[in-house]
Order: C-alpha cells, then structure tokens, then sequence
C-alpha cells in the first residue's frame, strides 16, 4: 500500500515531518511525498537516502492566482492518478486544500489533512478588506476540501472550535486534536545554561503575526534599563502580505537592539546559549520552536493565543502574555532578569512537559493509530 504526504515548503517535509516519514515507513507502507522546489538538491537527496519516493510539484505557496491554483490541482490528480496511493495527507493551506480535492478526484479511498495553523487570513481580527475577502475565500475552499476527507487533524483545540462554530467542518465530520508535530527530545537534548549574562531568542520567520514587532520593542525598552541583556533573533524575510520590511530589520540590528543570525539549519546551539526562549505570535498551530526550546530546558514567555496557549503552564515552565502587548512582554522579561533562578527552575519543567506531552514519537503513534495504520 502507498501513502502519500504533501507539503508546501519542502524543507518541512525533514525537519518536521522526518519522523513521520519514518513511523511510515516501518508499518512497510510505500511512502511518496510531494512538494514544490524538489526537482533536485540536498533536501531531495535526503529525503530518497530515508526510502521515500520523492516528486517535485508546481504548487505557490503563497498568493492568490486562480489560473495557478487550478493548475496545481490538476497537476496533483495527475500525480494521483499515477502513483495511485491508498492514503493521502496534505498539511498547510494549499496542500490540504487542493491536496484533499486533488484525492477525492483521484479516488483516493484514505484521506487526511492536517491543520497545523490558520495562517495570514485568519491570525487577525481586524476588519481590512483584503483580509476578510481572504478570509470569506479560505473558510470557502476549506470547507468544500475537508468535506471530502475521513478526517482532519488539528494542533490545537481552538482551531479545531473555530472551524466547527464557522461551519468549515458539519457537526458529523471526524476530527480529532494532536499535540503538535511533537519534537525529538533525545536529539534536542537539555544543554547548560549560559551562565554570564542573560539572552533571550525568537525563532520565526519575519512577519507581523510572529509578534516581532512587539519583540523588538520589548527588547528596546529593557536594553535601556538593563543593557547587559542580549536578545537574539533568528528568521529570515518571507514572500508574505504580513512579512516584516529590510529596512525595519536592518534599524534593529544597526541600534544594537536585536543580535541576527539569519536563517540557520541547525538551531540547536543558539538555544543552547540563550537564556529565555521567546515567542510572541498572534496564533499559532502549535510553535515547533516552542517545543524545541522547551525540550532542550529553556523557559518559555510566549502569548495566551491560540497553540501558544497550549505550550505553557503560566508560572509553572514559563509566561503567558497578552497578545500584542509589548509591555506584557517587558513585564515576563524582567521576572527573569530580576529572579534568574526561574530560568533554570522553569526550564527542567519544560523539558519534563516536552518528554511527557510533546514526544514526537507519541504524536506521530497516535496519528498513525487515527489513520488505521498499524
């Protein structure tokens, strides 16, 4: 039997479904994914050296051009019909949209999406004309796509309430929660602390909604008063409405407020030498960077949003602040600059919450157990 997984940025397909892949590929399913950008290069390589069959798609994963989404969703029948797999999965916007419409086409008799966050058209509650056109638009093509799927998967449960209460899913579709896409805590194992100064990092692309913006003012603020403290950042600018500007960036970094180290492969020893791990997002699926953080036993402050929410207990491994709140931010800042023993107090219970809720192979048996694969 084939299984299918789709993807809209191929390097996810590694760094957060890996594991899967694997969990897959061990009940001696033949696993195929798809992904635009994997016509060749590292990632492709990678993923064949793991056993999987790879094919390279036309899917833009952002924008909104009708001629180009139609073609992607005859270009993924096409590959269905071909590789005729027995169960498909599509996780983000377009490939669980025109992934799950693609498989019933196809005739695809299993067939799942994965929610791992709502994205631009629904992080806001503002009432701006583009975003609500987006919005009507992605509540419309979510429903007509999940209608014909067995089941969706959600990583958190608000996501999960606002799809039923908007009607995108009908009171008897199947739909269940998942923590996350889980972490591998032996490979994002604890490290020490550093132990002369305090740091605290964001991991996140560059846009408003990652709550970067509020980070940077935040880090300001306390600079002034505490000037010894450093504040990392690592991300990159992306193709996206919401995406921070070169020229903001550039004004953190040249004023000495932000320390940035671009967009790294490998993040584990950066959270290694930061103190505080900080993510001030507007919503999210559930932050895997949280998770990574929490795993390698570092507090978190992140905002009582939607997936963040979940991540936290509030004074127990971390903060939870208000969204948009920059003096929130300020406020949880200073606790642990002003008592730096809850740095290492609160980060061993990170790492206890990421071993017994986060494991990424206890998420990934439970998805394999809803899916009927054994």
């Amino acid at each position: 039997m084939k299984f299918l997984l789709i993807a809209g940025y191929p390097d996810s397909l590694l760094n957060f479904r890996g594991q899967l892949l694997d969990a897959l590929r061990l009940t001696n399913l033949q696993v195929h994914v798809a992904a635009p950008g994997l016509k060749h290069g590292s990632i492709r390589n990678a993923l064949e050296l793991r056993g999987v069959v790879v094919h390279d798609i036309f899917l833009q994963r952002t924008g909104l051009n009708p001629v180009q989404d139609v073609f992607s969703l005859f270009h993924l029948w096409k590959l269905m019909r071909d590789i005729q797999p027995d169960y498909v999965l599509g996780y983000t916007i377009k490939p669980v949209i025109y992934g799950s419409l693609a498989a019933f086409m196809a005739r695809v008799p299993y067939r799942y999406a994965l929610i791992t966050g709502l994205g631009y058209a629904f992080s806001d509650t503002d009432q701006k004309m583009t975003r609500c056109l987006m919005r009507s638009l992605a509540q419309y093509l979510y429903a007509t796509a999940l209608k014909r799927t067995l089941k969706v998967f959600f990583q958190n449960p608000d996501d999960e309430a606002l799809f039923r209460s908007l009607g995108i899913l009908k009171p008897d579709a199947l739909s269940c929660v998942v923590n996350g896409s889980g972490v591998d805590v032996a490979s994002f194992n604890v490290a020490p602390l550093p132990m002369k100064y305090i740091r605290f990092l964001l991991i996140a692309r560059l846009l408003g909604d990652k709550g970067v913006r509020e980070y940077a003012e935040a880090a300001r603020r306390v600079r002034i008063l505490y000037p010894q403290v450093i504040f990392g950042l690592i991300g990159w600018l992306d193709e996206n409405p919401d995406s921070i500007a070169q020229s903001e960036l550039d004004s953190w970094v040249n004023d000495g407020i932000l320390e940035f180290h671009g967009k790294l492969s490998d993040v584990r020893p950066e959270i290694g030498e930061c103190s505080v791990y900080v993510l001030p997002s507007y919503r999210e699926g559930t932050p895997r960077t949280v998770l990574e953080a929490m795993a390698m036993g570092r507090p978190i402050i992140t905002t009582d949003a939607p997936g963040c929410r979940e991540t936290v207990i509030d004074g127990d491994n971390g903060f939870l602040v208000p969204v948009k709140s920059v003096d929130g931010l300020v406020e949880a800042m200073e606790k642990f600059i002003s008592q730096p023993d809850l740095i290492e107090q609160m980060g061993k219970r990170s790492r206890v919450i990421a071993e017994e809720k986060y494991d990424v192979y206890k998420v990934n048996a439970f998805m394999l157990k809803e899916m009927g694969i054994h």
